[in-house]
């Protein structure tokens, strides 16, 4: 690892991490990585905003003097991560994205307020059809758990919208290395999403597509992310790069 180099893992999402730990757990035999959490309590508003400004208190008061990171989030994690760099690319080696389409806003929680708008029906069936459109069809048990866990989020962490609001983030890119990471059957962040990423693309920056991927593709294809993020960091240029050990194959 540089010395004036960091790698930050975003999980604004505490319900949902259980899904990122496969990755880290290899991305770790490539670098260091620390992670930042963030807890929503109930008496705090859904500020996108708050949360910004937290990593930034973080991050000014992590190091002395304050060192680049690069930063990593999957979902809202992801936005939050965006809207950090756009506020403060200074402080950013490069930013990788996972699950965030070009219009940052369009994500899971947009898609299950539709459904509750648009569908006569329950919370807990909107959640089990969320369920099958972000993992793909599941046992019927692992879909109750996960419908669950995808609940939790809603109630207890930070949501950029409700039934009453959607939240609108503008469309763009960021002065650092970018690299964007998407799945191939991801129902949310469609192949159109996807592919609008390249308007806003600087050269070096790159949209990663993983094969068979759903919404969470990090989960089930672990190793072929961390492949595609520590192959991105090899190509920064030398002032910035990491220096990793690739991980052995299975």
């Amino acid at each position: 690892m540089n010395r004036n180099v960091d790698v930050l893992w975003l999980s604004i999402s505490p319900s949902l991490k259980c899904f990122d730990q496969r990755l880290l757990a290899t991305l770790t035999q490539c670098a260091p990585i620390r992670r930042w959490d963030y807890c929503q309590t109930l008496d705090e508003p859904c500020s996108l905003e708050a949360v910004v400004a937290a990593l930034h208190e973080y991050l000014c008061q992590a190091t002395t003097p304050p060192r680049k990171v690069h930063l990593l989030g999957h979902g809202v994690s992801g936005v939050v991560a965006l809207m950090y760099t756009r506020q403060h690319p200074e402080n950013v080696a490069s930013l990788t994205l996972l699950s965030v389409g070009a219009l940052p806003a369009v994500n899971w929680q947009a898609h299950y307020y539709a459904l509750r708008r648009l569908l006569p029906c329950s919370r807990e069936m909107v959640l089990a059809q969320m369920t099958r459109l972000l993992f793909g069809q599941q046992p019927c048990r692992l879909t109750k758990a996960i419908a669950q866990l995808l609940s939790q989020d809603l109630d207890n962490h930070l949501t950029l919208h409700s039934l009453a609001h959607h939240t609108k983030i503008s469309p763009g890119g960021v002065e650092v290395p970018l690299l964007v990471c998407s799945g191939e059957f991801d129902a949310i962040v469609s192949f159109q999403q996807q592919q609008a990423w390249y308007d806003w693309m600087k050269p070096g920056d790159r949209l990663w597509v993983c094969p068979q991927g759903h919404h969470f593709f990090q989960f089930h294809h672990f190793e072929a992310v961390a492949d595609a993020i520590a192959q991105h960091w090899q190509t920064l240029s030398t002032g910035s790069q990491i220096t990793f050990t690739p991980h052995p194959k299975r």
